[in-house]
């Protein structure tokens, strides 16, 4: 099993950034600069074609750590960000831009079908074993609560089945914006934990029924559904639960306490 290898570190604003390989598998850690162990864990999955510090994952895990105290965790997906492409890589994303530009809607739905499908399978175990690695870690540790929080496209179509194999995972955020097929309608219906779902109205490369269905097969008895307008690229945060995390993965020792000293 690989352990954590921390390649670089900077703090700012309270918050510190450390990029680190796990093996093959590229990827960053924020944390408070105050320290707070054991404080909770959020994973959170970047778009297709992305990477693990693109701007708006940046901003979230930024807010989930100097409002909440928590730490959270981004790799970069197989194929994504600063890890190399495979040949079908290549092939899926000329593929995919090809079809977009030319509005080719079913060809890009079923590319994006067959790239998601193989990256989510790919994915999933370097999520473990990422966990595994961090939970290793004498700030994280087992005890600290962890949540998916924050998967967009193709973070989702990795989120969802990770969340439904993964008991460690115990609240999660997911964002439409992807091709919704059987094999992830079967996974969202082994969803136990709470779910907030966004979902951009006016997806023009995703059907709404079926993100609808996804919805609809979370096994969740606490399941809330945000729909805003917006398109393929512009899935927005508007309106959203902000207390979500923090009612299901508690608050950071650290958050608790400043609030006791305030009193």
């Amino acid at each position: 099993m690989h352990s954590v290898h921390v390649t670089a570190e900077t703090s700012s604003n309270g918050v510190v950034e450390r990029d680190f390989n796990l093996g093959e598998v590229t990827g960053v850690l924020w944390s408070a600069a105050s320290g707070s162990d054991h404080a909770p864990l959020v994973l959170m999955g970047h778009g297709g074609g992305l990477h693990k510090k693109t701007p708006g994952l940046l901003s979230r895990a930024h807010h989930c750590v100097t409002a909440f105290g928590y730490t959270v965790a981004a790799i970069d997906a197989p194929g994504h960000g600063d890890r190399p492409r495979t040949a079908a890589d290549e092939q899926a994303r000329a593929g995919l831009q090809q079809a977009l530009a030319a509005g080719e809607t079913e060809r890009f739905k079923s590319i994006s079908l067959r790239y998601g499908t193989s990256l989510a399978q790919r994915a999933v175990p370097e999520w473990q074993a990422t966990l595994d690695a961090l939970q290793k870690l004498p700030e994280i540790g087992t005890e600290a609560p962890i949540g998916y929080g924050g998967g967009i496209t193709l973070g989702t179509a990795i989120g969802i089945p990770l969340t439904a194999i993964e008991p460690r995972i115990t609240a999660a955020i997911f964002g439409g914006g992807f091709v919704v097929h059987e094999s992830l309608i079967e996974a969202a219906r082994r969803v136990t934990v709470p779910v907030q779902f966004l979902l951009p109205w006016d997806d023009e490369h995703v059907d709404r029924q079926s993100a609808l269905a996804l919805f609809d097969a979370f096994a969740s008895k606490e399941k809330t559904l945000h729909a805003n307008p917006g398109d393929h690229r512009d899935v927005r945060w508007f309106g959203v639960d902000d207390s979500f995390l923090v009612r299901h993965l508690g608050p950071a020792r650290l958050a608790i306490t400043a609030r006791q000293q305030k009193i």
